[in-house]
């Protein structure tokens, strides 16, 4: 990438995230909005003159792309286009990663950033790993959940929280955690020890935590989990990250000083994340060449696959607007199975059989239109063997 003194980034969306990281780049000196691409009207923007309908015009004015839409299906067609031109692509998007992200990684760049929970999970993943210590548990935490929330229940959250609808949804039933957690163990190499995850119920991080590194001990492997914030818990879990460990005997009495505990299992907790304002540290970080901080690597073992939440009749439209009130996603081995359909395919699909309340979706419940991100699904199951 050749040196420039500010370095046009272009933004594909503009809702809660696209939004917040224009104004973020809006007040940093190295870098600027150069276009964004948007599906809404651009009447919307009537002061703005860089949000477009064209991708070649986002491409071809600007050095780096950053993909928040949210929506796999749009994004994988265009980040397609996007990498054939050859611009690296920053994303905060771990339903895209986990849907087609190792397809696009054989395309050029592509890298998760700092700021959503996988991006600071790898963050400081890769600090410790420096310094010597050997992950057992990449952990997420979880204050809530409530599998089948009402649609009034969440209109009522996604305006006391500034969000969608269908983003407040996917948090509340879990979908989000699932899929995080899912990507961070194909991206740092863990396994999903359970399908649906472990989620163990905790009165405290520290408590919770030695009981998940015990089972990646048992296993042999580092797991990819949370912990669920306990209706009883003193103090609610804050909205950040945690590593369990293990390091060098030798140092037990100084990492016992540091507050860390007795061992041998140390979990250290980063307890915040900064959504679209820690974007621009991964930006920089991909234009001064560092490469990959987290994506969903060549050879993924795990999926997120599409549980229904009350029965599916055949001829049921699933739209995208409405998905997350019909189905949810849970995390489950790809060998486990290999016809699931990954909830991020789930957007204006067709029911063709009869679905129970709680069963997996596969491939023969359902018509889904070709797209690009059907056959990229499928290009890397055949990868798999």
């Amino acid at each position: 990438m050749k040196s420039k003194e500010i370095y046009k980034i272009g933004i594909i969306g503009t809702g809660f995230i696209g939004s917040g990281l224009k104004r973020t780049i809006d007040r940093l000196p190295d870098m600027e909005v150069s276009r964004i691409l948007t599906q809404r009207d651009l009447t919307d923007f009537p002061d703005e003159g860089i949000y477009t309908h064209s991708i070649q015009e986002l491409i071809d004015h600007s050095d780096l792309v950053v993909e928040c839409n949210g929506n796999p299906v749009y994004a994988t067609e265009v980040l397609c286009q996007v990498m054939n031109a050859g611009l690296p692509v920053v994303t905060m998007d771990a339903e895209l990663h986990v849907t087609t992200g190792t397809y696009l990684a054989k395309k050029g760049l592509i890298t998760e950033a700092e700021g959503d929970q996988p991006g600071a999970l790898a963050a400081l993943n890769r600090k410790l790993v420096e310094i010597g210590f050997k992950p057992l548990v990449y952990g997420n935490l979880k204050g809530f959940l409530n599998l089948n929330p009402t649609p009034e229940e969440m209109a009522y959250w996604a305006e006391k929280q500034g969000i969608s609808v269908e983003q407040v949804t996917g948090a509340t039933d879990g979908t989000k955690i699932q899929i995080e957690q899912v990507f961070v163990a194909n991206g740092l190499g863990a396994v999903i020890a359970k399908q649906g995850l472990y989620g163990f119920e905790s009165m405290d991080i520290n408590e919770g935590a030695q009981k998940l590194a015990h089972h990646a001990k048992e296993i042999g492997q580092p797991i990819s989990d949370y912990l669920l914030c306990s209706a009883n818990a003193k103090q609610r879990f804050p909205a950040g990250v945690f590593i369990t460990a293990e390091y060098d005997p030798v140092e037990a009495s100084t990492l016992k000083y540091l507050k860390l505990g007795e061992g041998p299992f140390f979990t250290m907790l980063q307890s915040f994340h900064l959504i679209y304002l820690e974007i621009p540290v991964t930006i920089r970080q991909v234009l001064k060449g560092d490469g990959v901080l987290l994506n969903n690597g060549l050879k993924p073992k795990a999926s997120v696959c599409t549980i229904a939440k009350h029965k599916l009749s055949p001829g049921t439209v699933i739209e995208r607007a409405d998905r997350n009130f019909h189905v949810r996603g849970e995390a489950i081995s790809i060998k486990d199975a290999p016809n699931q359909v990954p909830i991020g395919l789930m957007y204006d699909v067709v029911i063709k059989r009869r679905v129970e309340p709680g069963q997996m979706l596969e491939f023969d419940d359902v018509e889904i239109e070709e797209s690009k991100a059907y056959q990229a699904w499928q290009d890397t199951l055949s990868q798999l063997g």
